[in-house]
């Protein structure tokens, strides 16, 4: 299909959703789903149609430039306004193939966060927190629900691991690139020599699934309470509301021991529970598309070393952008929109290279 087809099929599906959602007689489900399709290609459409004057605004100015007899300062204009369509109508060529690029169906999920210490012991695990705060901050920067499902501390600050569900707009869309190793190289408080340690801790971001997402049949869970336990193997509580759930046919298995009620720490793996199955239906599904994009910002591959914090130095280093930033006070405080947005424009350069 030529991009002069393509476009005309978004535009054309655009008024026909104009016209079934003015028709009435729609079910409710129906109505919200035609409504949220409507509302994604209005931005695109809107896109197509600056493209389209601006390209019939240059072909009239082309013409004007063509006549014999054209007054000098009309010729003038028209030469201006040329030269100013000329740069515009490719630019805006490019956001329209960026619109029409296919979405991730996730980005508009919430999104599991799950933070674990890696090699480097105590120091790995300290890390690892400093890590779960800053996605905190983050979320907290941009009004985003930060729920911890999850936290299990060694007891000097630390955390072996921590899992919380963010919740809020395009949550998924941002963080999806966090997944990954990420690195520090700093002196540990403990170490009195004052020589650089290089410790880790890995992310996961998975998006959220709904129910509809993800059939589970309640014969495929094995569910075992047990009492919840502090960072040195005491019992922080009387009664057994810490909830391990085990997916038979995957072997999936989710725990949450944070709440004091069993049936809130029941809820809240059922949601660990669902996103676990989800994206990994989802890595199975992609799983010949991520092959041919292997090493690309976008793989999600949470064994490759993805970022570097180099706290002697002050600098932040993604290794797959070859970005690095001196300001490792602030991304630590949660200031990561500019490492994110780098990370977006490179991803989407790179698929939009592949459509063509």
């Amino acid at each position: 299909m030529s991009m002069e087809e393509n476009l005309k099929r978004v535009v054309d599906r655009h008024e026909e959703l104009s016209s079934l959602l003015s028709s009435g007689g729609l079910s409710a489900d129906d109505f919200r789903k035609l409504s949220k399709e409507y509302s994604d290609l209005s931005p695109v459409v809107n896109a197509i149609n600056e493209l389209k004057k601006s390209k019939s605004a240059l072909r009239d100015a082309e013409t004007i430039l063509g006549e014999s007899g054209t007054d000098p300062e009309m010729r003038a204009l028209a030469n201006e306004e040329v030269q100013e369509l000329k740069e515009s109508v490719p630019k805006l060529e490019h956001e329209v193939q960026l619109l029409l690029m296919p979405k991730d169906e996730a980005d508009e999920k919430n999104a599991i966060l799950e933070v674990r210490a890696g090699t480097g012991g105590d120091e790995a695990a300290l890390f690892a927190a400093d890590l779960f705060r800053m996605y905190q901050r983050y979320a907290d920067e941009h009004k985003w629900k930060f729920e911890i499902l999850e936290l299990s501390e060694t007891g000097i600050g630390g955390y072996k691991e921590a899992i919380a569900s963010i919740s809020g707009k395009n949550v998924f869309a941002r963080l999806k690139y966090e997944s990954g190793v990420h690195r520090v190289q700093r002196v540990p408080e403990t170490e009195s020599g004052g020589r650089i340690h290089t410790s880790a801790a890995t992310v996961a971001v998975l998006p959220e699934a709904e129910e509809v997402d993800v059939e589970i049949r309640p014969d495929d869970l094995r569910i075992d309470t047990y009492r919840a336990q502090g960072a040195g193997g005491q019992h922080v509580n009387t009664t057994d509301s810490a909830v391990r759930i085990t997916h038979i046919p995957t072997g999936t298995v989710v725990a949450c021991q944070d709440g004091r009620s069993q049936h809130k720490n029941k809820e809240k793996a059922m949601t660990m529970l669902r996103a676990k199955i989800y994206d990994s239906q989802r890595q199975a599904a992609d799983q010949e598309r991520a092959q041919s994009r292997k090493g690309q910002v976008g793989s999600g591959d949470r064994s490759e070393r993805i970022r570097t914090y180099n706290y002697p130095q002050g600098r932040v280093t993604d290794h797959r952008i070859g970005l690095t930033l001196h300001k490792l006070d602030r991304i630590m405080e949660g200031d990561l929109d500019e490492v994110i947005n780098a990370l977006t424009t490179e991803d989407k350069a790179s698929r939009l290279a592949q459509l063509s």
